[in-house]
């Protein structure tokens, strides 16, 4: 059978967690920081990382931090060929972040302290808040996990006004946008990081991420044959 090939782009020194998440499901990673579009691979992994400019999505620097306008511009990039091409896209995080601005949405950027809105979770990549989600019923999420499940974040910024052709399909308790997909293009992207409850990293108190893995490589797999 055919061997997936999967580019992922990541931040700098953040390959490991990803790279193993997309071998334990059954496919080849390729990729890394910044790379080129290459539509050679049968889908693309859009991983966490820091903030984007938000100049991207027509806002003045409202709290958003550690920018690499490099990485921004390289994977809007991959965004558009992906999705033009009409090829699978999974958006972890910051990758979901980048797909709702591809798209011309815009973003939250600093959640704040708690409160009646928005509930903060822990910025940067050094710890997880465990917590749980709703999912939209019918949605790709709920066929997966039912209409709860129990994630992982670490985030300070969320989805506000969703792109085109984007439906939000599950939320925080504090109403944070937790996942999103693509009306009519094979897109899923998440807030939390799957790639962290998976495989060699799966932990008892979340919910089991390589079931997200294994559907976007189903979706992988279809849009090849």
């Amino acid at each position: 059978m055919h061997t997936l090939r999967i580019l992922a782009s990541t931040s700098k020194g953040q390959w490991v967690s990803y790279q193993q998440a997309l071998r334990g499901a059954g496919a080849l990673p390729v990729g890394g920081y910044c790379p080129a579009p290459d539509l050679t691979c049968d889908g693309l992994l859009l991983a966490g990382g820091d903030d984007m400019d938000p100049s991207f999505f027509n806002q003045p620097n409202l709290g958003s931090k550690d920018i690499d306008l490099d990485r921004d511009r390289a994977e809007l990039a991959l965004a558009k060929a992906y999705a033009d091409a009409g090829k699978p896209i999974l958006g972890i995080c910051r990758g979901h972040q980048v797909l709702n601005v591809a798209f011309g949405g815009t973003l939250i950027q600093d959640l704040g302290p708690v409160g009646n809105l928005f509930h903060r979770h822990s910025p940067g990549c050094h710890w997880d808040k465990i917590h749980p989600i709703r999912t939209l019923p019918g949605s790709i999420l709920d066929s997966l996990y039912g209409p709860t499940l129990v994630t992982n974040s670490s985030h300070h910024q969320a989805v506000d006004r969703l792109g085109e052709g984007f439906k939000a399909t599950a939320w925080s308790e504090s109403g944070v946008i937790e996942a999103m997909e693509h009306t009519s293009l094979p897109i899923l992207a998440v807030q939390f990081h799957p790639e962290r409850m998976s495989y060699a990293l799966r932990r008892p108190d979340t919910a089991d991420g390589a079931k997200l893995f294994e559907w976007f490589l189903t979706r992988c797999r279809e849009q090849a044959n």
